[in-house]
């Protein structure tokens, strides 16, 4: 060990820390690097290992050592004494998961990147603990320290959500609600409040108790639980119904100053009053929101003792009856009142349901407990508890005041004295004449008090009436504080998150606390233009509306969650049922179309909208929803199905193994299988790495990421497989007997055609011959596309790359083409299009100047993008030569149903004899009739078999020329070892027995130029090779001959199973 260190390693001492401290011991010494300076990876020491250790400063002596995977410090390398030391189970049971590389478990490894209650440590990686040590580690040693700060237990989630609970309604307007529903259906209709929030409470609890909930509300909890498309959509809502609660609170406390002030003591009328007070309180809301709410927090007791005192002084007042409140209505607790009270008495066109829209914002409130979950000390157990109390005691509470106000105080009351009874009550029908009070001059309207008329009765029964507007004050100041405070958080969130264009602007937070400032104003506007309707009838149903679309999809969350069943699904909080969840998902829809159905139809419209954008959009956000873990159940579900199914001509479709490489290195060929396959069947993209380095498996991983990605960026529906083999045959094998899973399985190779098979060493095209063959061994069709052109301009991206002096190993992903005419509904890698150029231009950043390519590059890069754009009018021509189950057939019928294809019309080619070439074309055109193929024509080739032209066959000699055995010149043991030395070689016997074959091929490239030298495209049946007997040389020479000099050209050969069917 060379360069030790001459100073001992320093440790890294906590602060306020005296117990424990973190040292990091080096085992073997990068070189030193001077004071200041960064060394890259590249220059780091080969040999640097670097571990974590936790040392006792009273026992701090024994060193670790190095065994296995355990460290030994720099003293211990050299003494054996200590190593000894190391090794006594005393030491073990002291320094486990310290002492070693590998790491214990902790709760920080699983923190996010920005986890707000401790900073992110990394563990060691699969590749630091496994690899070999000259590879190069680094570890990163966090050191987090938690100073104390203050955080509430279960008790401040309860006391959130019973101040949001209390607020408006249950001072001044559930007294109007008894008067209109009676006491029987205003209980059922806090039931009906109580059954909804006890159930989205559970629900809540139950996402809330599945991981940390951050800031962002009933958006937060959608989102991450359902994904963006519903989260964003609700997120809109939820902030939406927020800000105009601030203006149903603030109404309602305009309407208690309104009601306070004397007649004569109002500045315009009642209703322009509520507006003016309102606007003024907004801005003083506004005002206090933006200067800061630390004291918020600490005004919560306060807030709460005041409400709880105004209740008591209510309930109190109700027992202590005055003569002097009997002419408004209040004659204490009274048989008769209750039972006049009991039934509704519904008025001015009110029913059941809308005076539960109007009541159901005071249930509104069970959300601000897992709003505040991040103060939190254990939110798994404050939420749930502080949520489902407060939704209990306020519902009791609310119960009360129902059959408190229809058992002491009547409907209708003048307030006068002099209405007193006088004479006989025999002819009395109500409660207030059997009381001596005659108050039937109301039944003409005009009555100001009783519960149908005063919305401040409370204050009326109470026993000291200031302390019932300072509730009210409280309550609705509160919670207005409140929901101005929460609507900019759940605006932010959902900025932040970038679903939605132009509304990033939002999304800026100010000072040290992030505060959203601009999006405070949007609030503030939003409840201001709810605040001049002034009416607390109509803001209340427009709230419960979205409120309840909020409810419903947290509902539906836990149940779509519950019904995925996925592992990271696992809420501490174990007191809740999916299907219970559903129904409530179902109530609060059904409650939501009853109260107004063109209200509920119109929320969901917004909310369908809203989801149908940001699924066509698909944001780049990965939150590990249950929409994700559903599909997941949903493939695995359908896919093992699939395979107790046994294959049916009918549902047969080609799935593709495509051999492309990297995906983008040739365009040309993965954009034409994907115009075939593209929502109809399979295509993977099979990548065949080799060379004589070891493989780096990592780097492998890391780019079938990255490639996948490109491939789901440029919308091409197929997967990237790569692997690691010796050569194409091996990986190709390794392919195609790996690739797919069950019936999901690649059924179909795609090659390109290896243009420059010549110019290289002939091994490669034995190998390549080799791998069709394993193909048809492995039952698989073969497709091979030629491009006279070429198809590989991976060349042309390494050129690229080194022009923008890029590093070695990041091949660029995206390549843009620019030529003239170039369709502009082509889609393109690349948006960085410009207009008209004379000749192709690679680029990807703009500053810098484009790289002008040679002619044929020009031509190979314009000829791989033909594909991407809509085809023009034309032909495919179908050289259907020989029956190998339609597959000939099928893939050009799969071509013309696509959009950029569908003006290219089928021509169909086929063999047959001289003298019977109408009967064969009736033939062929009744049987395509049959399979349901349209088609434009149909040419019978009756002169395939004659001769071909003695240039051509000249050609040919000269092309196989180089690669003859010439056995008759030498010496047959001579031959012989050369023949197995080199197995392509074409002896003269072989070069012989397929003569006539040899000479078809000539005779069809030209037929094939003279037929089809416009075409399209050309789909030819692929001619087949015996397998030992037809060298590989004379195979490529073959398919070489065929199709040189012609337009794009497809090879097909199925695996002679059919593939089309004319039965039903």
């Amino acid at each position: 060990m060379s360069d030790q260190p001459s100073s001992p390693p320093s440790a890294l001492r906590s602060p306020g820390s005296s117990q424990s401290r973190f040292q990091v011991d080096p085992v073997a010494d990068a070189p030193k690097t001077p004071p200041g300076s960064r060394s890259s990876a590249g220059e780091e020491s080969k040999s640097r290992v670097r571990a974590v250790n936790f040392l006792n400063p009273s026992d701090a002596a024994p060193d670790a050592g190095v065994n296995g995977d355990t460290v030994r410090s720099e003293a211990s390398l050299h003494s054996s004494s200590h190593f000894s030391d190391t090794h006594s189970s005393t030491y073990y049971l002291r320094t486990f998961g310290h002492n070693t590389v590998d790491a214990v478990p902790n709760i920080d490894f699983y923190r996010q990147t920005a986890a707000p209650l401790g900073e992110k440590l990394l563990r060691p990686s699969l590749s630091e603990l496994h690899d070999e040590l000259d590879k190069v580690f680094k570890f990163l040693v966090c050191v987090n320290i938690l100073g104390n700060r203050a955080v509430s237990d279960d008790a401040c989630a309860q006391i959130r959500c019973m101040l949001n609970i209390w607020g408006v309604m249950l001072f001044i307007r559930m007294s109007w609600i008894v008067g209109q529903a009676g006491i029987a259906l205003s209980c059922a209709i806090v039931l009906t409040a109580i059954v909804v929030t006890s159930i989205t409470g559970l629900s809540t609890s139950a996402i809330a108790t599945n991981g940390f909930v951050r800031g962002g509300g009933a958006y937060y909890l959608i989102s991450r639980s359902l994904g963006p498309e519903f989260g964003g959509s609700i997120g809109l809502i939820f902030a939406f119904a927020n800000a105009v609660a601030v203006a149903m609170y603030v109404v309602g406390f305009a309407e208690t100053v309104v009601e306070l002030l004397d007649v004569n003591a109002l500045m315009t009328d009642e209703i322009n009053d509520i507006r003016i007070v309102g606007t003024l309180t907004v801005i003083l809301l506004l005002g206090i929101s933006l200067a800061g709410m630390e004291w918020e927090a600490k005004a919560q007791i306060v807030l709460l003792v005041i409400l709880v005192a105004a209740i008591c002084n209510y309930f109190i007042g109700s027992f202590i009856p005055l003569k002097s409140k009997e002419p408004q209505g209040f004659f204490g607790y009274n048989a008769a009142i209750m039972m006049e009270n009991m039934g509704p008495d519904f008025r001015d066109d009110e029913t059941f349901f809308s005076v539960f829209a109007i009541f159901f914002p005071a249930a509104t409130g069970i959300l601000a407990g897992a709003n505040i979950s991040g103060d939190l000390a254990d939110p798994q157990l404050a939420i749930p508890k502080g949520t489902l109390l407060a939704i209990l005691i306020t519902g009791v509470v609310y119960i009360a005041v129902a059959i408190s106000n229809g058992s002491c105080i009547v409907r209708d009351a003048t307030g006068d004295d002099n209405d007193t009874l006088v004479g006989s009550l025999e002819n009395c029908t109500d409660a207030a004449c059997t009381l001596g009070y005659d108050f039937s001059i109301c039944k003409e309207g005009g009555c100001k008090y009783g519960l149908q008329n005063d919305f401040q009765v409370m204050s009326l029964v109470s026993g000291f009436g200031p302390l019932i507007t300072a509730g009210i004050f409280s309550a609705t100041l509160s919670s207005a504080l409140a929901s101005l405070v929460s609507a900019p958080k759940v605006f932010q969130a959902l900025c932040k998150d970038k679903l939605y264009p132009g509304m990033h602007v939002f999304a800026k937070g100010y000072g040290k606390n992030k505060e959203p400032l601009r999006a405070y104003v949007l609030t503030f506007i939003i409840g201001l233009a709810f605040i001049l309707i002034a009416e607390l009838n109509i803001i209340a149903p427009i709230i419960s509306n979205f409120f309840l679309a909020s409810y419903a999809l947290i509902n539906f969350s836990v149940f779509h969650a519950s019904l995925a069943n996925s592992p990271g699904w696992r809420p501490s909080f174990k007191y809740y049922n999916k299907w219970v969840s559903l129904a409530g998902a179902v109530l609060c829809c059904v409650v939501m179309f009853v109260i107004n159905w063109w209200a509920a139809l119109f929320t969901n419209v917004i909310v369908l909208a809203l989801y149908i954008y940001v699924s066509y959009k698909k944001p780049d956000v990965n939150w590990g929803s249950s929409t994700q873990a559903l599909m997941y159940n949903q493939a695995l579900t359908h896919s093992l199905h699939l395979t107790g199914v046994e294959d049916h001509i009918k549902n047969f479709r080609p799935q593709c193994l495509v051999m492309s490489g990297y995906p983008n290195s040739r365009p040309a060929l993965l954009y034409l299988v994907h115009a075939f396959t593209k929502d109809v069947g399979l295509m993977v993209c099979g990548h065949v790495r080799t060379g004589y380095r070891r493989p780096n498996y990592k780097d492998m991983m890391n780019e079938q990421v990255r490639y996948q990605r490109w491939l789901l960026k440029t919308r091409i529906k197929a997967f990237y497989t790569p692997v690691f083999a010796d050569d194409l045959r091996q990986g190709a094998q390794y392919l195609l007997q790996t690739t797919g899973l069950g019936r999901l399985k690649p059924n179909t190779l795609v090659f390109g055609f290896k243009n420059n098979w010549r110019d290289g060493e002939m091994k490669d095209v034995e190998t390549y011959i080799n791998t069709i063959h394993d193909a048809f061994d492995l039952q698989f069709g073969v497709v091979l596309l030629r491009l006279k052109e070429g198809l590989d301009i991976s060349h042309i991206q390494d050129e690229f790359q080194t022009s923008q002096e890029k590093p070695p190993g990041m091949k660029d992903l995206l390549v843009s083409i620019n030529i003239k005419d170039f369709d502009s509904d082509s889609s393109k890698p690349s948006s960085k299009s410009t207009s008209c150029q004379s000749s192709p231009l690679i680029f990807r950043d703009t500053k810098k100047p484009p790289m002008q390519l040679s002619p044929a590059d020009e031509k190979l890069l314009a000829a791989s993008q033909q594909f991407q754009k809509k085809q023009s009018k034309g032909t495919i021509d179908v050289w259907w030569l020989f029956d190998d189950g339609g597959l000939t057939l099928l893939i050009p019928y799969l071509l013309t149903n696509k959009k950029k294809w569908r003006d290219c019309k089928i021509r169909v080619f086929i063999g047959g004899k001289i003298n019977r070439i109408d009967h064969d074309r009736r033939a062929m055109a009744a049987l395509l009739s049959k399979f349901r193929i349209d088609f434009s024509d149909i040419t019978v080739l009756g002169d395939i078999n004659i001769k071909p032209k003695k240039h051509n066959k000249k050609m040919f000699e000269e092309m196989i020329e180089p690669y003859r055995l010439k056995e008759d010149d030498m010496e047959q043991e001579a031959a012989e070892k050369l023949k197995a030395k080199e197995p392509w070689r074409i002896t003269d016997n072989e070069l012989e027995l397929y003569r006539a074959k040899s000479n078809r091929q000539i005779r069809l490239n030209e037929l094939l130029k003279e037929y089809s030298s416009i075409a399209n495209l050309i789909v030819i049946t692929m001619p087949l090779a015996r397998k030992g007997t037809v060298s590989s040389a004379l195979y490529m020479t073959w398919l070489d001959t065929l199709t040189k000099d012609l337009p794009p050209i497809l090879l097909v050969r199925g695996n002679h199973q059919s593939v089309l069917t004319f039965y039903s």
